[in-house]
């Protein structure tokens, strides 16, 4: 199945053209699920500030649940998003977009593209799932997914984006048999990315690096140590240089975080491994 040909949201493909010398874009976790307020505009501030090429979001866009809302909800982004437009913008679906029938309809209206898809920037290629309505990946996606990267394996730098982390209990097992890992492992994939638990943790299997994203505004669970369970706003950058990509994750600047910044080798399961700098 071809790849989308990087139209973002609201952006022309010409101007989503990929930079000679490597480049930078970010990842945001969910805006929604118990939204807090101010917090994803603040996010976007900060990434904006970073001029990433694009930016890809794992899910929970709205906070949605019923349809008579849905349509408001989604201008409303589209109101705190209008200063962000030069940006391309790849949305994965999440349980809060989708739900049901209508609110899949409008979810493609907005986000410009199919639940699932794929496009390219450089030497990158992303693969979106959609694991919406369900914790499990249906066959339908482990079968787009095959696809997908098959057709694209000449891409030397590949990544993996749902909203539910559908793998996190065979990750956490050390299970190597599931069937999106094994895809993923035949394919040389690099980065499996999810959002759904508003938490950051990370997991590596095989050479494949799992990533739970942490909260770009959906609420924070309590905890005795809040940043350090994993528990905090922010985004992540991605750096990505011929076959390499590196990420890093950055909290948010006071008064919604400490502006502290790590890397996923900082990180593991329960949470950091030791105390990141600040920015």
């Amino acid at each position: 199945m071809a790849a989308v040909a990087g139209l973002g949201l609201w952006l022309p493909p010409s101007a989503a053209a990929p930079q000679a010398e490597g480049f930078r874009f970010a990842i945001l976790g969910d805006r929604t699920g118990d939204v807090q307020p101010g917090v994803y505009e603040e996010v976007w501030k900060e990434t904006a500030a970073e001029d990433p090429a694009f930016v890809v979001t794992v899910g929970d866009t709205i906070e949605g649940m019923h349809d008579a809302g849905a349509e408001r909800e989604w201008e409303e982004v589209e109101r705190i998003l209008k200063p962000y437009r030069g940006f391309p913008l790849y949305l994965a679906p999440g349980n809060h977009d989708i739900w049901s029938k209508a609110s899949e309809r409008l979810f493609q209206q907005h986000a410009g593209h199919p639940p699932h898809y794929s496009f390219d920037h450089g030497p990158l290629h992303v693969t979106i799932l959609d694991n919406s309505r369900s914790d499990d990946l249906a066959p339908e996606e482990l079968a787009f997914l095959e696809e997908d990267l098959k057709e694209h394996e000449s891409q030397p730098a590949k990544m993996i984006v749902s909203h539910r982390p559908s793998w996190l209990w065979n990750v956490a097992l050390r299970d190597t048999s599931f069937p999106m890992h094994r895809i993923a492992r035949r394919y040389g994939v690099q980065y499996v990315i999810a959002g759904h638990v508003h938490k950051l943790a990370r997991f590596s299997l095989e050479g494949i690096e799992y990533i739970s994203m942490p909260s770009a505004g959906g609420h924070l669970r309590p905890a005795q140590a809040p940043y350090e369970g994993g528990w905090f706003f922010g985004h992540a950058l991605a750096t990505v240089r011929a076959s390499k990509v590196k990420l890093q994750f950055e909290e948010l600047k006071a008064p919604l975080g400490q502006g502290r910044v790590s890397t996923p080798e900082e990180w593991g399961m329960l949470g950091a491994a030791r105390q990141p700098a600040k920015k």
